[in-house]
């Protein structure tokens, strides 16, 4: 009898080799940590998460607003214009001064372009809130979000013109820049998005992976007929 005859004969009902079968969850990227980072559109769940976090977002960024703008108020009616008052030493000072342009007053003939440029801003971070489910994301672009919209309502409300308001500065850092708690919500919000990012934290939470279904051996019952 030849080997050929001495082999087993194949078994009639076994499945053909397929490749595992991964849902849309799994072939998303996924993290060092074991999840899924979420992408396309949003998920009914992901919608509820935000829901949750959307208003602390907005209370945060709402309060910031009200805090840079009671301070400046009490700038303007208690501190001399251009006199400083020590703080910590000559460190930091009050310095009551008005700035028509951006940081360290670049742009002061420009200053109807800031304002378009802040308004950019504020809808570029509006849209950015509106998607946010994590709560360590929501504090920093929350932050940067109340500090962008003081800053347009002063370049919209505040004297010369509509439009071309000059900003309320009154925290002088060690004589070399002058500036307000918007800007300080404004570079705490920034250096806590870059370093989320550098972090690898994600904006919208990210998913738990669902763990991959094991290919049946050759041996198991699915595989018969």
């Amino acid at each position: 009898m030849s080997d050929a005859e001495h082999a087993p004969a194949a078994h009639e009902g076994a499945a053909p080799d397929a490749t595992p079968h991964h849902d849309a969850v799994n072939d998303a990227p996924e993290s060092a940590t074991g999840t899924v980072e979420p992408t396309g559109p949003l998920q009914p769940h992901e919608t509820a998460r935000i829901r949750r976090v959307l208003p602390w977002t907005l209370v945060w960024a709402a309060g910031l607003i009200l805090l840079d703008q009671a301070t400046k108020f009490w700038a303007e009616t208690t501190l001399e214009r251009g006199v400083g008052v020590p703080v910590i030493g000559d460190w930091i000072q009050w310095r009551l001064v008005y700035n028509p342009g951006a940081a360290f007053g670049i742009g002061r003939e420009y200053t109807w372009i800031l304002t378009i440029v802040a308004a950019l801003a504020v809808i570029g971070l509006a849209v950015f809130v509106a998607r946010i489910s994590s709560a360590r994301w929501a504090v920093a672009v929350g932050a940067m979000f109340g500090g962008a919209i003081s800053h347009l309502a002063d370049r919209l409300f505040r004297e010369p013109a509509f439009a071309r308001g000059e900003i309320v500065d009154f925290i002088d850092y060690f004589g070399f820049f002058v500036g307000n708690i918007a800007d300080i919500a404004l570079v705490v919000g920034a250096g806590g998005m870059i370093l989320l990012s550098l972090m690898g934290v994600s904006p919208r939470r990210p998913e738990r992976r669902a763990p991959d279904p094991s290919p049946a051996a050759p041996g198991d019952p699915q595989h018969s007929g």
